[in-house]
């Protein structure tokens, strides 16, 4: 029998949770507050900016170009010594004289999201016809290679990072750009697809298997329950596999730093972002907009697939 919370429980409890979000959301509004800030207003320790400054954003996106001018006070005081060449001197300038050339935002953003959206997609296919024949088929030994999927799942990536590499330079992947962005396809596919398998199959246990039983007995075969039966049943689920395994290879830095290290234009965001400290764009509220504009997509992705999400996750983990 449930007991009813008293006054000071429930008080104890909102203030509880109100401390969980504020330590969650602070760092986030705390990006977003110096993003928007001038330099005279970092060290302001109020989170409301004393001017809008959209600059930070406008430089990213390349709406505006980058002058001279705008060269932070200590590299300045870099220049002056006199210890510097002119060809010193030169190449610390060009730095600064286009953001195109320093960080050009837009293309590591669309780096990113084709890499990320392509392993997703990929993963998710793959999950749907093996989390279907786990769900379904009886063989013999499917026990252990369920198993043996999620152990792969359980082995950290700075594992798995030597021996990936040497395995790709051996074949040859790794000598070429389109080599090197073929492996990372690979690594982000085999990080996502154990538990896209996992969450897969529970949510396919849910499904009756009558409706398939009736589709067979008018001439459906397997692969036609698959597009016609189980697809469409499992939209909830496939959006939160597809959202999590977007998720896990946007935010991914480890392999992207391994295997495109050498190659700056094809760089994603959590690599590119490291260039920030070491351009022009080493000031903070480049850095903070570069980081918030990093979060969008997955906000995005929060925000559009939030009821598929709670339920597919809520009816994923039920079994018949």
């Amino acid at each position: 029998m449930n007991r009813k919370r008293s006054l000071l429980q429930n008080m104890l409890l909102t203030l509880a949770i109100v401390a969980v979000l504020f330590f969650c959301l602070f760092p986030f509004v705390q990006i977003l507050s110096t993003s928007l800030k001038h330099q005279f207003d970092w060290g302001n320790p109020s989170l409301i900016p004393v001017k809008i400054n959209l600059n930070a954003y406008k430089e990213l996106l390349g709406f505006v170009q980058a002058t001279e001018e705008q060269i932070p006070a200590t590299v300045k005081k870099l220049l002056e010594n006199p210890l510097i060449t002119p060809e010193q001197r030169e190449k610390i300038l060009a730095k600064y004289r286009s953001t195109s050339d320093v960080f050009p935002f837009p293309r590591f953003f669309l780096n990113t999201f084709l890499l990320s959206a392509s392993a997703a997609s990929v993963s998710l296919a793959l999950a749907v016809l093996g989390a279907y024949a786990f769900s379904r088929l009886r063989f013999g030994g499917r026990t252990i290679i369920q198993r043996s999927i999620l152990f792969v799942y359980m082995v950290g990536g700075v594992l798995l990072m030597v021996p990936l590499y040497q395995m790709s330079v051996k074949v040859g992947l790794a000598r070429t750009v389109w080599g090197s962005l073929l492996s990372l396809l690979l690594i982000y596919i085999i990080q996502t697809l154990p538990v896209s398998l996992y969450m897969l199959g529970n949510y396919f246990r849910t499904i009756p298997y009558s409706i398939e039983e009736a589709a067979t007995t008018d001439g459906c075969s397997r692969l036609q329950s698959i597009f016609v039966i189980i697809i469409p049943l499992s939209v909830p689920m496939l959006v939160t596999v597809f959202v999590y395994c977007f998720i896990i290879a946007w935010n991914e830095f480890l392999f992207a730093s391994v295997f495109l290290k050498q190659y700056h234009m094809f760089h994603t965001l959590p690599l590119a972002l490291q260039s920030l400290f070491v351009s022009k764009n080493a000031i903070w509220d480049r850095i903070m907009a570069a980081s918030m504009l990093t979060l969008i997509p997955v906000i995005v992705c929060f925000m559009f697939a939030m009821r598929n999400l709670s339920g597919g996750l809520a009816e994923g983990g039920v079994k018949e």
